[in-house]
């Protein structure tokens, strides 16, 4: 970036990552200096609109860049433009950014651009104003870097709209525009606005969802459910029109339209949604939500996109007060490229959320599949028909279970998307496994969950029992909060007994959690937990420690930074990485080297907000799909970062012959 330019964008909330380097390098080439009274350089250009000398600040300078995009990329005579234009509110003027008038009523503004409020929630506020009190159809907002589009319906709904219409263009045009999934990847909103799902999630709230009255979490898990089930027709045929968007539908034929794609998506991934459940937004409130996501690509190379919304919906409802915590992908990715599952090994996650780790373990091992089947990786090889051993591999080695019901549902949702249509993730209570044969054996419970469950139990060590199986893999971030007190529960586990014999009369969860876990692996098993830090340190919990050695390699110890699970708590945490001991694959020492590593760049802020790696001029750094990277030692990103945590362990391994990287 032009030194200018850097100069004075420092320091503030405005960037220029949403412009063509072409319009930013003909922008710099018209910029001149001087230095004022104190000797402090002031940069000026001549303004399109205005034809004289301006003052550059950040504001101004993403100001003259949008005049650019307006008359050169939307063709607008500059004629059909104003900036500072006054908006009356009673006795008070404010003025707009930018106004672009209708072509026929020179007088009347169409469109409205807001730049002086940075951040979108108060650029909204902002816009809204000004386009109730002009009537103007169309509003944008940006800060050069994030940008919005909208249609103002009335003066309580502003739909999201793709783009604004360039001047030989109706607004019709740009809403009735047939799309395809090659278009929704080209013009996938969240890259090319720079936004989250979790953003667009908060818009919603703010605009139709608090005072919907209805239960948020349910209507948007059925919308995003739809989304991802159009995807995915659509990405099996690239012909296809997708029908999760408004095409000038009245609010009646879009939510019609929508309720058909909701029964056909729940008829091919059936035990999410009961059979009669339907959307229960109004058409107002529909056309709104649709408006909002419909420029949205959910699938992914991952599902992070999807990821994120869900974590954030599911913290809002019930997880968080449970002390269950969302795992970051990057740690959860770390974990997978450690452990390094083979296409012939189970896994297995018993307290798995939305399902995280079985997820990536899936794509870990499709990719093997399609390198060792000379398959190029696809933008969109999640959502593509696949080799018959990626699916084989989802519906027979991979499994998963947790207590709460919402959690099921949505790991269930990202399961039968990876696996097209079966799916092993069940509901139970992983640590009262005594009581399994109650739940098991009811109706209901079998009807979704049956298929599953006849499969998991070919793996107990004992064919009436479920308290050991023979996975080759476990990977986990158990519950941490509250301790158990059933004393019919705790009775049933070693690591309640103390050393002097006596039972103890409450028992902290995850260490539960540790003895079923390794309960679940046969010998020569890994497994990869989150435990609180202190199980590693406090003098109290030698005999965890010793419980753990006595049947266990110890492979490796990574200390989580403070942030990782912020906002929901701050407690530190570490990853314990360990195999089962076992004559052949990892046969038993008293003394080896272990691998020890702490995680030094926090990968979140103190709110818990994400960070993101930036490029040399300060501009977001990318992956090969266009998504944010989240800024983290843990492992290189495919190469676009430096080695990490996971790159070295990966060496240690190799070094020490571990069975699974030899």
């Amino acid at each position: 970036m032009n030194e200018y330019l850097s100069t004075i964008l420092k320091g503030s909330n405005y960037s220029l990552s949403q412009f063509s380097k072409e319009h930013i390098v003909s922008l710099a080439q018209r910029i001149s200096s001087r230095q004022d009274k104190k000797g402090k350089e002031i940069f000026y250009v001549e303004c399109l609109s205005r034809k004289k000398e301006i003052r550059l600040n950040p504001e101004e300078l993403v100001r003259q860049l949008f005049l650019l995009e307006l008359t050169e990329q939307y063709h607008y005579p500059l004629s059909r433009i104003q900036v500072e234009y006054g908006v009356h509110f009673g006795r008070e003027v404010k003025r707009a950014d930018i106004v672009v008038f209708d072509k026929d009523d020179t007088i009347s503004p169409y469109i409205i651009v807001e730049l002086k409020k940075p951040k979108l929630k108060d650029g909204k506020e902002q816009l809204k104003s000004y386009c109730n009190a002009t009537g103007a159809p169309i509003g944008v907002w940006t800060n050069g870097d994030s940008i919005s589009y909208y249609n103002r319906k009335d003066p309580n709904y502003f739909e999201d709209i793709p783009n604004i219409p360039t001047a030989f263009e109706k607004l019709s045009d740009i809403l009735t525009e047939r799309w395809t999934i090659n278009d929704l990847m080209e013009k996938d909103k969240l890259v090319n606005e720079r936004k989250s799902l979790k953003d667009l999630i908060l818009e919603m709230e703010d605009e139709v969802l608090a005072n919907a009255g209805v239960d948020v979490f349910e209507e948007l898990f059925k919308l995003i459910f739809t989304k991802l089930y159009d995807e995915m027709e659509s990405g099996r045929n690239k012909s296809r029109h997708l029908e999760f968007r408004n095409y000038g539908d009245t609010e009646t034929e879009l939510k019609e339209k929508i309720q058909r794609l909701f029964n056909a998506a729940k008829n091919k991934w059936d035990g999410v949604f009961s059979t009669d459940s339907t959307i229960a937004l109004t058409g107002s409130h529909l056309s709104v939500c649709v408006a909002s996501l419909q420029d949205v690509k959910l699938f992914n190379s991952n599902l992070d996109v999807v990821d994120d919304a869900f974590e954030y919906l599911m913290s809002k409802s019930s997880k968080g007060e449970k002390g269950q915590y969302f795992t970051p992908r990057y740690v959860i990715d770390m974990c997978v490229k450690m452990l390094n599952p083979k296409e012939n090994e189970t896994m297995i996650d018993t307290a798995a959320g939305s399902c995280g780790f079985p997820v990536h373990t899936i794509f870990h091992v499709w990719k093997q599949i399609l390198v060792r089947k000379g398959i190029p990786q696809s933008h969109l090889f999640t959502l593509e028909q696949k080799p018959a051993e990626c699916t084989d591999y989802v519906n027979n080695k991979v499994f998963a279970i947790d207590f709460d019901e919402k959690a099921v549902r949505v790991a269930r949702t990202l399961n039968l998307i990876a696996g097209d249509g079966q799916t092993n993730v069940l509901h139970l209570n992983t640590l009262d496994y005594e009581r399994w044969d109650e739940v098991t054996n009811e109706q209901a419970w079998q009807d979704t969950y049956f298929e599953g469950w006849k499969k998991i139990r070919k793996l107990r060590t004992k064919s009436k029992s479920d308290r050991e199986f023979n996975f080759d893999i476990l990977m986990a971030n158990p519950t941490f909060a509250g301790d158990i007190k059933e004393s019919r529960m705790i009775a049933k586990y070693d690591l309640v007994k103390k050393v002097d014999g006596k039972y103890q009369a409450k028992v902290g969860r995850d260490i539960l959690f540790i003895e079923r876990n390794l309960n679940f692996l046969k010998p020569g098993g890994r497994m990869a937990i989150v435990l609180p830090q202190g199980r590693f340190n406090n003098s109290s919990d030698k005999y965890i420690r010793d419980y753990i050695a006595e049947r266990c390699r110890i492979l490796a110890v990574v200390g989580l930074h403070g942030n990782v699970f912020k906002p929901h708590t701050g407690t530190k945490t570490s990853v314990l990485l360990v195999q089962k001991w076992d004559e052949l694959l990892c046969p038993k020492k008293e003394d080896y080297p272990v691998f020890f590593a702490t995680m030094q760049e926090p990968s979140k802020d103190n709110s818990g907000d994400k960070i993101y790696v930036a490029n040399e001029n300060g501009t977001p750094k990318l992956d090969e799909y266009g998504h944010l990277i989240v800024k983290n030692d843990l492992f290189n990103h495919e190469g676009l970062t430096e080695d990490g945590i996971a790159e070295a362990f990966i060496e240690f391994a190799k070094k020490e012959g571990l069975s699974f990287f030899r």
